[in-house]
């Protein structure tokens, strides 16, 4: 083999790693996340005294309600970093299939993940799987998902445009 042809391969490796790392390991994140580590047990201890010290007068039901919204505002919002890094690899994907349909693939795995995600705490004793999470989850990653599609619909057209003059 030339230098030219294994400095191709590595270069393609390098970007197939540059592409798909973050992906991966944000998935290996979420997986972590679905742990006992992450029970809603575990996480009242360091929030709800964090949230007392923010609002020191506030009732036990009403931590307990802040609490609640910030475990599903979490969930929607690491499904919004999937719905980002899986836009961003599969949308410059060196597989034609995969970049010409990007969107469908993204939000694919992202549906897939969350009922997976979901299906995995049922087996986790200090967890509840709860299918409005999975839609919790949904919601975050295709919202991600439009946004950037958006933005890449308007990056293309600001280069299609001609420059208007004043």
């Amino acid at each position: 083999m030339n230098s030219a042809h294994i400095d191709s391969r590595t270069t393609k490796t390098f970007q197939r790693i540059w592409r798909y790392g973050p992906l991966l390991l944000w998935l290996v994140l979420i997986s972590f996340a679905s742990s006992s580590e992450f029970s809603a047990l575990n996480t009242s201890q360091i929030f709800q005294p964090l949230i007392l010290w923010i609002f020191p007068n506030l009732s036990e039901e009403h931590v307990a309600a802040v609490h609640f919204l910030m475990r599903k505002v979490a969930h929607f919002s690491e499904y919004a970093v999937l719905g980002v890094l899986s836009a961003r690899a599969f949308s410059s994907s060196a597989n034609d299939f995969i970049k010409r349909y990007w969107f469908q693939v993204a939000l694919f795995l992202i549906l897939c993940y969350a009922l997976l995600d979901e299906f995995h705490q049922s087996f986790v004793p200090s967890r509840t799987a709860s299918i409005y999470d999975s839609a919790i989850d949904a919601a975050g990653g295709l919202t991600a998902l439009l946004i950037f599609r958006a933005w890449q619909n308007r990056r293309r057209a600001l280069r299609v445009s001609p420059a208007v003059d004043d």
